[in-house]
C-alpha cells in the first residue's frame, strides 16, 4: 500500500493522520478508524487463532479530533475454556469518546443436523466489475468499492464489494478482522441515506460473524432501514468471495444539518 495510513504509531500512542477525518467535520475522526483501531488492539492483545471475533460492539459517543493522540485501553472480562469477553476504550486526549466489547467463541465443530439460512447472494465478483471512474467514490481514496446495484440514496436495492487500499496503523498488516471491522461503520450510510440525502450520523456499530474473510473484499447488501422520532436502525448482510460472513447492524441519529446529497462512500 502506498497510500497515507489511518494512524502513526508513537509508542502506546496512535497518531492520526489527516486521512483519519470524517464527513461531518473536517477535524474530526471517521467512525470506520476508530472501530478498526479498537478491533486491532483488541485482535493483537487477545485474539488468538483458536477463537473466532464472532462479536463487535462499539459505542461511539464522542467525535475524535483528528489533531489528538490516542490510547487504547483493554481489559479481560471473561477468559474461559470456549467464550472469551473482552472490553476496550478509545481515549484522546484524556477523554473517553468510544468503547467497546469484543465475544470470542472458540472453534469447534458444528453441530449435527441440517439448519436453513438464507440463499447466498448472487453478486459478480468484484475483478469481473469495473473499477469507479469518479474519484469521490471511496471518499477519495479512503477505500476502494465496485457497485453491483442501487448506489448511495437510492431507493431500492443496494449492494457493492468494499476493499481497503491504506494501513490502518502504519506498518501494521490488516488482519481479516480488523478488515471487516474498519469497514462495517459503512452500514450505516448505506442503509440510512435517503433520496433528501444523509440525514442520520450512527452512534454505534455491532459486528456479528460467523467466520473471517478470506479475500480483502467485503461485500455489503442493505436489508434493512427503520426510523421512529429521529431514531433509525440500518443492517447490512456481509459477504467475502465465498459467501455470507456476517452482519453490520447500527444505530443513528438524525442530524439537524444533514449532508445534502449524500458521499459516494
Amino acid at each position: 500500500m502506498t497510500n497515507q495510513p489511518f494512524f502513526t504509531r508513537d509508542r502506546d500512542a496512535f497518531i492520526p493522520t489527516q486521512a483519519a477525518n470524517g464527513p461531518w467535520d473536517p477535524n474530526s475522526m471517521h467512525g470506520r478508524v476508530v472501530i478498526g483501531l479498537l478491533g486491532l488492539v483488541i485482535e493483537q492483545r487477545h485474539g488468538s487463532n483458536d477463537f473466532v471475533p464472532a462479536r463487535l460492539t462499539v459505542d461511539m459517543f464522542r467525535l475524535p479530533n483528528i489533531q489528538t493522540p490516542v490510547e487504547v485501553t483493554t481489559r479481560v472480562i471473561r477468559d474461559g475454556l470456549r467464550i472469551r469477553v473482552v472490553e476496550a476504550e478509545f481515549i484522546s486526549g484524556g477523554t473517553s469518546m468510544a468503547r467497546a466489547s469484543c465475544q470470542l467463541l472458540r472453534r469447534t465443530e458444528n453441530a449435527p443436523g441440517n439448519v436453513w439460512s438464507p440463499p447466498n447472494w448472487d453478486a459478480p465478483p468484484p475483478a469481473e466489475i469495473p473499477a469507479p471512474i469518479d474519484p469521490r467514490l471511496g471518499m477519495n481514496g479512503k477505500w476502494t468499492t465496485r457497485p453491483i446495484a442501487g448506489r448511495m440514496g437510492s431507493l431500492g436495492p443496494r449492494r457493492l464489494w468494499m476493499s481497503e487500499v491504506r494501513e490502518l496503523v502504519e506498518g501494521v498488516p490488516m488482519t481479516p478482522f480488523v478488515h471487516v471491522a474498519t469497514g462495517a461503520d459503512f452500514a450505516s450510510p448505506f442503509a440510512n441515506a435517503g433520496d433528501e440525502g444523509l440525514g442520520y450520523i450512527n452512534s454505534d456499530v455491532t459486528i456479528y460473524l460467523h467466520r473471517l474473510p478470506v479475500t480483502r473484499w467485503i461485500g455489503f447488501e442493505v436489508v434493512n432501514h427503520h426510523a421512529t422520532d429521529g431514531v433509525a436502525i440500518g443492517e447490512c448482510w456481509l459477504y467475502d468471495e465465498q459467501g455470507r460472513i456476517g452482519t453490520s447492524t447500527v444505530a443513528a441519529l438524525a442530524q439537524k444539518k444533514p449532508i445534502a446529497k449524500p458521499p459516494p462512500r
